[in-house]
């Protein structure tokens, strides 16, 4: 019988670590709860001690007897036999913030990454907050200017680590005023779905449906309905004309089908129609 992947909990960063820590509480339900092993990739950081302390008193807190931190400073740690059995004996895994490009640079390709998607694939949790939500997408927005217009000069794109296709995320969304740059991105890509995900909220993903959970919002860009843009006509500096975009704000409960770009309101008919009924 196939095992059914694990699910992704993806963080629009500055989610809470000191009041209810909702969002952190249900990574950890989800990795096992008590029982979790739970592994903190510091990757991501120039500050992995520092970090990493945090979310292992964070999680120690929530319940978890077993945390562990794992940092990665070069290649050649991210391929060594005992960096893959950190990954093996996780039973859920956490991508701290910080730069997104040093998770792909240092574990792209590595056995860490290979171990990574095994781990995903036979039903370990896998979670990220800010750069550790951004890798998780098979193409990722590396930096980019924010409260702008649309424009192709606005948003660096790069290959991500590829946890989840068909999508481009961004973080810290509303408060830092993303949605010309995630706009610019699907622009670039209109068969991706952007996802804008607002600080201390998250989606949690499972056969390609999510649903919201946190004090914010996510918005679902949409270009697969493009109409009209003037892409290939206007300069890098030029502002993008893009016409027939849906976009879908979900807050809390809320959710969407990456299959079918729809959102869904109901949970119910999702169990219904054979999909998991999501339990907080």
């Amino acid at each position: 019988m196939q095992q059914q992947p694990g699910p992704l909990v993806v963080i629009g960063g500055a989610e809470d670590k000191l009041g209810e820590c909702r969002i952190l509480r249900e990574f950890l339900r989800l990795g096992g709860g008590s029982h979790a092993r739970v592994l903190v990739m510091t990757v991501a950081t120039e500050l992995p001690i520092d970090v990493g302390m945090e979310y292992i008193e964070v999680f120690r807190k929530l319940g978890a007897e077993d945390v562990r931190t794992f940092d990665v400073s070069d290649r050649t740690a991210a391929n060594k036999d005992s960096a893959v059995a950190f990954i093996r004996d996780a039973t859920c895994i956490f991508f701290t913030g910080g730069d997104q490009l040093r998770i792909t640079k240092l574990l792209g390709g590595t056995r860490v990454d290979a171990a990574l998607h095994a781990a995903l694939a036979r039903g370990v949790t896998l979670g990220g907050t800010s750069a550790g939500a951004s890798m998780m997408s098979s193409t990722m927005i590396v930096e980019g200017e924010a409260e702008t217009n649309p424009r192709i000069s606005v948003v660096d794109m790069a290959p991500g680590m590829e946890f989840i296709d068909g999508v481009v995320i961004d973080q810290h969304f509303a408060e830092r005023g993303r949605l010309g740059r995630l706009l610019s991105a699907v622009a670039q890509y209109p068969h991706h779905l952007g996802l804008g995900i607002d600080e201390n909220t998250a989606i949690v993903i499972r056969d390609r449906i999510f649903r919201v959970v946190g004090e914010g919002a996510v918005s679902v860009v949409d270009a697969g309905g493009l109409t009209y843009s003037n892409l290939e006509h206007v300069h890098r500096d030029e502002s993008l004309a893009l016409c027939g975009i849906r976009l879908h704000i979900l807050p809390d409960g809320y959710g969407y089908n990456l299959n079918s770009r729809r959102p869904v309101t109901d949970w119910g008919a999702v169990s219904e129609n054979g999909g998991e009924e999501w339990n907080e």
